[in-house]
């Protein structure tokens, strides 16, 4: 049998001593008759508050006659009860019920049904005629019908009466069977004379023994018969035998001999069962008439019949015929034949939380046998490794209990075989299985498949797109098992992480809230929760990473040189030579990886390959000796390109001229190779050649100027001063810093050794002395720069304006860094350029004096100091 329940029905009680509730209640009560109280007999008054006491039968022998209240817990009964057809004449009627109370407690209750003297003795027949000889002698006995009465125990029959005549020729003999049937027999008392009296009518009477008697009667025809002097004779007036159960039939039970002393037909005995053997007997056995052997011929049930007992006649054929009886008593012999019976009594409708402790009632197993003695005891145990086992009660009464704690999520279900063996010899065994269903409980809590979920996505996506999933799986089922995602409060920087992510309750899809920005946002994380629905429910968290791939989406910028609607204008030197530095072009890249890494290159106005460009750092150098002259003007487009996917790029144009202004450092060599000169080699070049100029100009100026015009030259240089430089007398007209100008000029690539190189100009009368500003000096200046001296290779003519006036072929609108010559009064004496420094500064008393000088002869000499940046 498969037993199931409802999965919602959640039943599990700890294994408590079975309680056993007796009660009885006499037969022939009507409907409604309270039995008995189970809430209070059983103790069950007080449970606890808010709940109704809960009575419920699990098993019932009989629910057509009684009954309990679900929520009183009274018994009851349903309809009348007849002990004598619930029972029919078996002396012990009960009835059986268990009952599941507060679902806490098994109750085993038994009523016995009490028999009431409500029915008479009643014989077979209302009479019985038989024959006797005159010849039978006092103390010969004829056995009587037994009456039948359907009480039983004290309300069953307990004596006979006869009725006797007026002579006493009869009385009454009772007997007791060994299954204490109580049955009589006829005792002739004194001799008959049929010729006196051929006819007695005597009254049998059946009593019972109850407290008011009830009583049944039958009349006896007694007969006398004429004369038959001698009657069968057996040899044991009765015989206790004993035979196997199951005995096969026509086997042998006994063979009977009666004599008969009379001759022919008067001694010629036949035998027979009496006229009062029941059905039941002459279908278990049959007895040969002639020989008066008994066999079986039907099934021999020790479990039915355990005592057989029957009268056996002998009779002779002749007339008037006295027979003779023997009691044949029959034990039966058990035989193991009877397999054990299993019953389950209750079943916890076949579930069972795996919350139930150990010791958990499941069910109660009644095992019953037939047989009897060894035959009939029992072992039981459950089958397999399972976690439950068997604790005997009484009665046969066995009730499963778990043994270990149960886990729904290890196994759901289980099939429960209990096996029952007797000690018969051999031994017989039984088995019986159904199953237990494991209910769940919210016992586990969702896990996630990892521990940590790194996601992908890349910058510039669109809001709402998936970004990835996390799963978390709950063993348990139903709500228990149905596991919600939801994203925990946390923050990214400043911003609420809603508003970054947002994840499906359902099915842990993350999706984007926005659109990422490499640039701005890396990486983030937050934690994730997953929660059953099981009350209370459980939850457990993940952390999901998300990491923004960078994505080419930035342009490089061109930062260097300045450019002007994507254009630049460079001018070069001429004879640089070849691998000269002509520009650099730096761009920048916020992208990042291959994406932000940058190559440069040339895509027009190379054709000649007259520039190169490296395509790592952006150096734009000179690839051909002779480049001005090929093309003194040349438009190269460089592109800048970053290696992401899509490659993006961009192009600014270089303008590349050939600086007429201006020309290559001191006989710069072909290669570009820079010169490293000794600072102090110049400088005292230069100071020797100044010396010698002013002193060429002072002895001019004393020869002509007696002769000269003051206001044609715009000069007024007096010799005297100028060879006797006054010292705190006179007045003297100082240069001012607007009158020298700085002239820009280009610098030489990578010197790192100062030098200055001063040029004398053809003439002093009508060339200006020119310097062009070289290359710094580590010399602490104001500007925190020294400019170095170079002449100019322009050919300047003396204005006639004065030496505010601007040179010929000058132009004040391309020099537009001036500079005082004063500044050069101030430089310092600390050792930070290469070279030695000492020799410049020796010489520094000399350069004042040439200063304080020129700056004397400047009314009648136009001399201009022009310095240029480069």
């Amino acid at each position: 049998m498969r037993l199931s329940a409802p999965v919602f029905l959640l039943l599990w009680v700890k294994a408590l001593m079975l309680k056993n509730l007796n009660y009885s209640v006499p037969e022939e009560q009507g409907p409604g008759t309270v039995i008995g109280n189970i809430a209070k007999d059983g103790g069950y008054g007080t449970i606890e508050r808010g709940k109704k006491s809960n009575f419920r039968v699990l098993e019932n022998s009989a629910p057509h006659l009684v009954d309990v209240d679900p929520e009183s817990g009274l018994i009851f009964t349903k309809q009348r009860i007849d002990r004598e057809t619930l029972c029919r004449r078996n002396p012990k009627c009960q009835l059986s019920m268990e009952v599941f109370a507060n679902d806490k407690e098994i109750c085993m209750i038994k009523i016995d049904i009490q028999d009431i003297n409500d029915n008479s003795p009643s014989f077979p027949s209302d009479h019985v005629n038989i024959d006797i000889s005159e010849n039978a002698a006092a103390g010969t006995r004829f056995p009587l019908t037994i009456a039948h009465d359907s009480d039983s125990g004290e309300n069953g029959i307990k004596t006979y009466q006869v009725t006797r005549d007026d002579y006493n020729t009869f009385s009454l003999d009772l007997k007791v069977r060994g299954d204490g049937t109580i049955y009589p027999e006829l005792v002739v008392q004194r001799p008959l004379d049929r010729e006196d009296q051929s006819h007695h009518t005597l009254l049998l009477t059946a009593v019972d023994g109850g407290e008011y008697p009830r009583s049944g009667s039958m009349q006896i025809n007694v007969r006398v018969t004429d004369s038959n002097d001698n009657s069968p004779v057996f040899e044991k007036s009765s015989y206790v035998l004993e035979i196997p159960e199951n005995s096969p039939p026509g086997k042998i039970l006994i063979d009977l001999n009666a004599t008969d002393q009379d001759e022919g037909s008067n001694g010629q005995v036949v035998y027979s069962f009496t006229g009062y053997a029941s059905e039941r007997i002459q279908d278990l056995f049959s007895i040969d008439p002639n020989t008066g052997v008994i066999k079986v011929q039907g099934e021999i049930d020790f479990e039915e019949n355990p005592i057989i007992e029957f009268d056996v006649q002998a009779k002779d054929l002749g007339p008037n015929p006295i027979p003779g009886h023997c009691k044949i008593t029959v034990k039966v012999l058990d035989k193991n034949d009877n397999l054990p019976i299993i019953s389950f009594v209750s079943v916890r409708q076949g579930a069972i939380s795996e919350a139930a402790p150990p010791e958990s009632v499941i069910a109660l197993v009644r095992v019953t046998d037939k047989d009897s003695g060894r035959n009939g005891q029992l072992q039981c145990r459950v089958l397999g490794n399972v976690p439950f086992r068997l604790q005997e009660n009484n009665d046969n009464f066995y009730t499963l209990l778990t043994d270990r704690p149960l886990d729904r999520e290890t196994k759901d279900e289980y099939n429960v075989t209990i096996v029952a063996r007797d000690n018969g010899s051999p031994s017989l065994n039984n088995s019986r299985s159904f199953t237990v269903k494991i209910l769940d409980e919210n016992d586990n809590a969702p896990r996630f498949t990892k521990t940590l979920y790194a996601l992908q996505v890349p910058e510039n996506n669109i809001p709402g797109e998936y970004l990835g999933s996390v799963v978390a799986h709950d063993p348990d089922v139903g709500r228990n098992g149905t596991v919600s995602y939801s994203i925990l409060p946390s923050h990214i920087g400043d911003v609420s992480v809603y508003t970054y992510v947002s994840v499906n309750p359902t099915n842990g899809a993350i999706y984007a809230s926005r659109s990422f920005n490499y640039e701005q946002t890396k990486s983030f994380e937050f934690k994730v929760q997953a929660k059953d629905g099981g009350s209370p429910h459980m939850e457990s968290t993940s952390t999901v990473r998300v990491n923004i791939l960078d994505v080419n989406d930035n342009l490089p910028v061109i930062i260097l040189p300045l450019l002007q609607n994507d254009t630049a204008e460079i001018p070069v030197p001429r004879n640089v030579g070849i691998g000269y530095i002509i520009a650099t072009v730096k761009a920048v890249d916020h992208d990042h990886g291959e994406s932000g890494h940058l190559t440069y290159e040339i895509t027009e106005g190379n054709d000649d390959h007259l520039f190169e460009i490296d395509p790592v750092g952006g150096e734009v150098r000179t690839a051909h000796t002779l480049w001005e002259e090929i093309a003194p003007v040349v438009e190269l487009v460089v592109r800048v390109t970053d290696h992401g996917k899509p490659p993006l790029s961009a192009v600014a144009k270089l303008i590349i001229k050939v600086n007429t202004e201006a020309m290559a450092a001191g006989g710069s060599s072909a290669s570009g190779e820079e010169q490293h000169w000794d600072v102090s080699l110049p400088l005292v070049v230069t100071l020797c050649i100044i010396s010698v100029m002013l002193l060429a100009v002072m002895t001019a100026i004393a020869v002509k100027s007696k002769h000269q015009d003051k206001d044609a030259g715009n000069y007024n240089c007096r010799m005297a001063e100028y060879s006797n430089p006054p010292v705190g007398k006179g007045k003297k007209k100082r240069i001012n810093k607007s009158d020298i100008m700085l002239v820009q000029s280009e610098m030489e690539e990578r010197d790192s050794a100062s030098r200055m190189n001063v040029v004398s100009s053809p003439s002093l009368i009508t060339s200006p002395i020119c310097f062009d500003y070289q290359s710094p000096l580590p010399l602490t200046l104001p500007r925190s720069e020294v400019m170095y001296l170079k002449t100019t290779p322009n050919s300047l003519t003396v204005p006639r304006s004065g030496c505010h006036s601007s040179f010929a072929g000058l132009s004040t609108d391309t020099q537009p860094n001036r500079m005082s010559v004063i500044q050069t009064e101030n430089f310092s004496s600390e050792p930070n350029y290469t070279g030695s420094r000492q020799p410049f500064v020796q010489r520094k008393a000399e350069m004042e004096a040439l200063l304080w000088l020129a700056e004397e002869m400047c009314e009648s000499l136009p001399v201009c100091l022009t310095f240029m940046y480069v």
